[in-house]
């Protein structure tokens, strides 16, 4: 009891600092979740209580896209050379070695948390409770919550190998003209138009699972159903899941658009003959 009284003092004091930086109702709203969270660990407790201290004072913040950059296309004439039996295997071959080598780059241990390219960050709305976390020293925690969201995506990562090759079975031969004269990124464009919808629907269960089994994200996900309808002040924050399977299906294709701009434009990553004969006319 003596430990209960603590908290909720501690949570009184928090609301009385709250409420004078939001808003009258985000800092009742804040107070009435602080209020029924509570747990008896006292790592959880401190964890939630900051999480839930910023719901008034959140900026719901969105991705924004990278702005598209102009790139020369290939020519019909530049194609020209090369069969159509050619072009298709070639293409082929090419997104099946640049899809194997994002696989197997970002779903292995670590694959998303030591690579400060595709990293999963907390989710923008939580980038104050982050800050606040590490303040208190609670850099334990802050640091688990992001490693499990980056474990949870490398798990997810090698279901999209029989999606993409799905995608490349599928492919037509005008298809394979079209990314052949296109941009760098043109065979990524095609898989993410193709895929995306069976990726997410893919990844959403394995991420979850792994977000559901570790302590802080756990008790995370538990907190926002308490919360209901009060967990919209959260922003994208309040839908972990979504937030986590979005983010490696970001990573994912960023790290395809890597492997094709190499095919295309880096000879040294022509390594059969097949390839050398496709690409190496793009440049004629």
């Amino acid at each position: 009891m003596a430990g209960m009284r603590l908290e909720m003092h501690t949570v009184h004091f928090s609301f009385n600092i709250l409420e004078s930086n939001m808003n009258h109702i985000a800092a009742r709203t804040a107070f009435i979740l602080l209020s029924s969270v509570l747990v008896t660990s006292q790592a959880q407790a401190d964890f939630k209580d900051e999480m839930l201290k910023q719901l008034g004072n959140l900026n719901s913040g969105s991705n924004a896209s990278a702005p598209a950059t102009e790139t020369a296309t290939p020519s019909s004439t530049a194609l020209s050379g090369l069969s159509q039996n050619d072009m298709s295997k070639g293409l082929k071959e090419a997104l099946s070695k640049g899809v194997k080598n994002a696989i197997s780059q970002l779903g292995k241990n670590n694959g998303f948390l030591n690579d400060a390219s595709v990293k999963i960050p907390m989710p923008g709305s939580l980038a104050k409770v982050e800050s606040l976390m590490r303040t208190l020293h609670q850099d334990k925690l802050a640091d688990q919550f992001v490693a499990t969201m980056n474990h949870a995506a490398e798990k997810a990562v090698p279901e999209a190998a029989s999606v993409f090759s799905d995608a490349i079975k599928s492919m037509t031969l005008e298809d394979a003209e079209g990314i052949l004269k296109g941009p760098d990124d043109a065979a990524t464009q095609y898989f993410r138009k193709k895929s995306e919808a069976t990726l997410t629907e893919r990844f959403r269960p394995i991420v979850s699972s792994a977000t559901a089994q570790a302590g802080v994200t756990a008790s995370y996900k538990k907190m926002m159903n308490k919360a209901g309808s009060m967990a919209q002040f959260l922003g994208s924050a309040n839908d972990l899941d979504g937030y986590v399977t979005s983010k490696t299906l970001d990573g994912l294709f960023s790290k395809i658009a890597v492997e094709e701009k190499a095919i295309r434009t880096n000879p040294v990553a022509r390594t059969t003959d097949l390839l050398k004969k496709v690409f190496g006319s793009l440049g004629k």
